[in-house]
């Protein structure tokens, strides 16, 4: 005999606790970053140049897993696109995620990802490397503009093809005759330019900070400020979110963490047919 599944999906569709469940996902890039005013401002700083036509310095910016250092960067950069389309100012930013595997495994496929990225194409393989430099510079110099390439855990590529491709890139300026380009490098090692080559590190870490992780308090305040976007109101019973922030602030404060086990008490709660959503009885 088959299994009757059509109460179960009536009712996944009907006592939903959610009101917006994306905004717990890691994917959703919030209007407002509690407690990383202080970061957010020394990015500023460092990209305002930008604003005046002038290459901003290459920054690094470290910290865990969630301490909101993507977060930041892109925050920065969306005020800054906006401004500066209002002043007529040409600066371009191009993000890519070093982790993921058909991007970085090869500095063929990181340069092909940002010529692609930039208008342009290439074949996944094929072509001599040197061809896909020389492609790639003649798309960042086709005018006058600043580009910053924003390299997110580019520890991770430079683990699997040496550190050689930011070398290329910190040269790149002595290359171009229209443009220009920084970079930000983002890490979750905080002694990835310990590492690598001395002559890297001199040409690349002109600026660098760390993010500190979250406290158990400020995770909760991200959690509250989330929840009133994510959650139908009054769903969530005294004590939920001070036992996330908590069991995350343990993980090396991880504000990902704290959002997915709020995420997953609701939809554990959900499943149980509960009306609030209920503290985890496990760690998950």
């Amino acid at each position: 005999m088959g299994v009757e599944l059509g109460e179960i999906f009536d009712s996944a569709i009907q006592n939903s606790l959610f009101k917006n469940k994306s905004v717990l996902q890691v994917r959703y890039t919030p209007n407002s970053i509690p407690h990383r005013d202080e970061q957010i401002k020394s990015i500023a700083g460092i990209l305002s140049s930008t604003l005046r036509g002038e290459r901003p310095s290459n920054l690094f910016i470290y910290g865990k897993t969630g301490t909101g250092k993507t977060l930041s960067v892109q925050y920065v950069m969306n005020q800054l696109i906006k401004k500066a389309g209002e002043l007529g100012v040409d600066v371009r930013f191009e993000y890519i995620n070093c982790k993921l595997k058909k991007v970085a495994d090869t500095e063929y496929r990181i340069l092909a990802a940002l010529i692609n990225q930039l208008g342009g194409n290439v074949p996944a393989t094929g072509l001599p490397t040197d061809k896909v430099w020389s492609k790639f510079i003649e798309l960042v110099d086709q005018k006058k503009q600043l580009v910053v390439f924003i390299f997110d855990e580019v520890d991770e590529a430079v683990q699997k093809m040496g550190d050689r491709f930011l070398y290329s890139f910190t040269r790149l300026n002595q290359e171009l005759t229209r443009s220009q380009i920084s970079i930000i490098g983002i890490s979750n090692d905080v002694m990835f330019l310990e590492n690598i080559d001395p002559r890297v590190r001199s040409s690349l870490g002109e600026e660098e900070f760390v993010f500190p992780p979250y406290n158990a308090l400020q995770l909760i305040d991200i959690l509250n400020e989330r929840c009133e976007q994510a959650f139908k109101d009054s769903v969530i019973i005294e004590g939920v979110i001070a036992k996330c922030a908590a069991y995350a602030a343990k993980e090396h404060g991880d504000a990902r963490r704290a959002l997915d086990l709020l995420r997953i008490a609701g939809e554990l709660s959900e499943r149980e047919g509960k009306t609030k959503v209920q503290r985890l009885k496990r760690v998950i």
